[in-house]
C-alpha cells in the first residue's frame, strides 16, 4: 500500500529568491552579447530592388571599401581564396590541368565516331524514332 504523500511545502520567500538569483546567474553566463556584425561570407547575396519614388534611397553614398573587398572575396572560387585544400573533398578537382595534352590529332586517345553508309542510314533512322526491332 502506498503511504500518504506529504503535501509539498512551498519554497518562502529567501529560497524562491535563491533560485531566481541562480537562474539568472546562469543565464548571464551562457548569454554573449553581439556587437560587431558582418556578411557571412559561405552565404550567397541576394540584393533586393530599392523603391523608386523614396528620396532616401536615391540619395548617393560613398562605397565601403572593406564591405565590397568582403563580398568579392566570398564570390570568388576556392581556388582563388586559398593556396591549398581546405578539406578532403576538395581535394577532388584542385589540380584540374589535363595530365597529357589534349592533342586532337593524336588517334590513340582521340576515338571519334566514324560514320559510314550503314551507320549514316541506322542513326537518321533512330533521330526519326523508328524502331527496326521485329517483334
Amino acid at each position: 500500500m502506498a503511504g500518504r504523500q506529504k503535501e509539498k511545502e512551498m519554497p518562502d520567500e529567501v529560497h524562491q529568491n535563491q533560485i531566481l538569483r541562480e537562474l539568472y546567474l546562469k543565464e548571464l553566463r551562457t548569454q554573449k552579447l553581439y556587437t560587431q556584425y558582418h556578411v557571412n561570407p559561405l552565404r550567397k547575396v541576394h540584393t533586393i530592388t530599392r523603391k523608386p519614388m523614396s528620396w532616401h534611397d536615391n540619395l548617393e553614398e560613398p562605397a565601403d571599401e572593406k564591405f565590397l573587398n568582403l563580398i568579392h572575396h566570398a564570390a570568388q572560387g576556392p581556388r582563388k581564396k586559398y593556396p591549398e585544400t581546405e578539406t578532403e573533398s576538395q581535394e577532388i578537382g584542385w589540380y584540374s590541368e589535363p595530365l597529357v595534352s589534349p592533342e586532337r590529332d593524336d588517334y590513340r586517345l582521340n576515338h571519334f565516331r566514324v560514320y559510314n553508309d550503314i551507320t549514316l542510314y541506322k542513326a537518321k533512322l533512330w533521330s526519326l524514332g523508328e524502331d527496326d526491332r521485329h517483334t
